[in-house]
């Protein structure tokens, strides 16, 4: 009817409505526009184009075209309604801004989804919703909104844009530098696709030059290139995570293990099913001897996967936090877990002379209990590593002070260790009170006169 009637202002009116009713928004404003040119009085043309431009999220234009109207037909009910579609238009797009400004992204998209409830056919405030989503890592709903965009617009810049940042962050750099070009072919001018393509780049190229050093040994330089790439893009939470781990095994290289816990905390804060930085953070609790710990990240990962390497990762883990609850018998006698009889037995000699109570009979209180809990101890010590089943058992991580095996340890007098250690029955000795050691019965001891073995020499330093 247009062909046949090109001066007729409702047929126009018309086929807007029709375009419309299509979602085509921009055909239908071209269509109410010739319109209203056509008829100057013709207030449903007016409304028509108002009611495109709310569709088109152009509210201003909107207002000004229905203040037209309202001036033909100032009790037009049609009219008013429109203009409270366009005002409430225009807040919402005002709290946008304002969330924006504030990196708010959830409130700026509340109001975008108030916005396109009345801009429909808004492409410009989908492209923002979608740009926000991304920002919160909501990828697959910001894919969904743009590809329906460049169905119907496949030269959008904006939404070639958009889909090239939901690649990035998914740690799909080189696909998201396809789609970023592309921008810029479109649209030269394009700021926000040139600074992320820049800044993807600069990423891209830190983290392979750390990886690089890190092949090459050069730990330091490794360290400080994974550093320089996290402070490139803090929203990159998939490459940033990888770089956290990276830096905590440069770390854990260069004994920063404190540093390496924390850099694989980071990366499991951005990941949680991070399995490679649960099975470094608790290596390196292990090495800090914070074995609760390394237990819980054991059992995180056992829950993730559980294949027989974790499971018995997680054995082992149990095993060594039992035995860092128990004394450590080595330690005690100040000899490492490969030592010899002999070096044990000469380890006792010395700190069992060192600490014997008889020795502090004029310390005071505190003194003289400290030296009788150590006395105890290094002879405790010394009657399961010179035991060869007990060592085998407490090297297992078995407790050899349960009375229930065998061992148990709780009615070891010390004393009795000594005598029988310096050859005792009808000898023992006494510290004197300078120093010095003397041939004599130990007061209140039970001992009586004595020497050292042949050979055995002893000073007080």
């Amino acid at each position: 009817m247009v062909n046949l009637c090109p001066d007729c202002a409702a047929y126009f009116s018309n086929r807007s409505a029709c375009h419309m009713m299509l979602g085509k928004y921009y055909e239908a404003l071209n269509d109410a526009r010739e319109a209203v040119r056509l008829d100057t009085s013709f207030v449903k043309g007016y409304l028509r184009v108002a009611k495109c431009n709310i569709a088109l999220g152009d509210a201003t234009a909107a207002l000004s075209v229905l203040r037209q109207a309202s001036d033909l037909e100032p009790n037009n009910r049609a009219i008013r309604e429109e203009m409270t579609k366009a005002q409430s238009l225009v807040r919402c797009q005002d709290e946008v801004a304002k969330a924006t400004a504030k990196a708010d992204y959830r409130t700026a998209i509340f109001h975008l989804d108030r916005a396109l409830d009345l801009a429909v056919g808004c492409r410009n405030l989908k492209v923002t919703k979608a740009e926000y989503l991304v920002f919160l890592q909501r990828y697959a709903d910001a894919q969904e909104m743009v590809n329906e965009i460049l169905q119907y617009e496949c030269g959008n810049a904006d939404a070639i844009y958009v889909r090239g940042m939901c690649l990035y962050y998914q740690d799909n750099p080189e696909a998201a530098f396809n789609h970023f070009q592309h921008v810029l072919r479109l649209a030269p001018d394009h700021q926000k696709a040139r600074d992320v393509y820049k800044k993807a780049k600069l990423l891209k190229q830190k983290k392979e030059e750390g990886n690089d050093a890190f092949k090459k040994g050069n730990f330091q330089e490794a360290f400080n290139l994974y550093t320089e790439a996290l402070a490139i893009d803090p929203l990159n939470k998939h490459t940033n995570a990888k770089l956290y781990f990276n830096r905590a095994t440069v770390g854990s290289k260069l004994n920063k293990l404190e540093q390496a816990t924390e850099d694989c905390t980071a990366a499991i804060n951005l990941d949680d099913g991070y399995v490679k930085a649960y099975l470094r953070r608790a290596r390196c609790y292990q090495l800090l001897e914070k074995h609760e710990e390394a237990v819980r990240d054991y059992e995180k990962v056992t829950r993730i996967d559980r294949n027989q390497e974790y499971k018995r990762l997680l054995h082992d883990a149990k095993i060594q936090l039992k035995r860092s609850k128990r004394k450590d018998y080595y330690k005690i006698l100040g000899v490492n877990k490969n030592a010899s009889d002999d070096e044990i037995k000469k380890s006792y000699r010395k700190m069992a002379l060192v600490h014997h109570p008889d020795r502090h009979a004029n310390a005071s209180d505190k003194d003289k209990h400290e030296h009788e809990i150590k006395f105890k101890e290094i002879g405790e010590a010394y009657s399961v590593l010179t035991d060869t089943k007990k060592r085998a058992m407490y090297d297992r991580g078995q407790d050899v002070n349960d009375p229930e095996g065998g061992f148990g340890h709780d009615d070891i007098d010390p004393n009795q260790i000594f005598q029988a250690f310096f050859g005792g029955g009808h000898g023992g000795y006494s510290f004197g009170h300078n120093a010095g050691f003397q041939q004599a019965g130990f007061p209140g001891s039970g001992f009586g006169g004595g020497s050292f073995p042949s050979g055995f020499h002893f000073q007080f330093g």
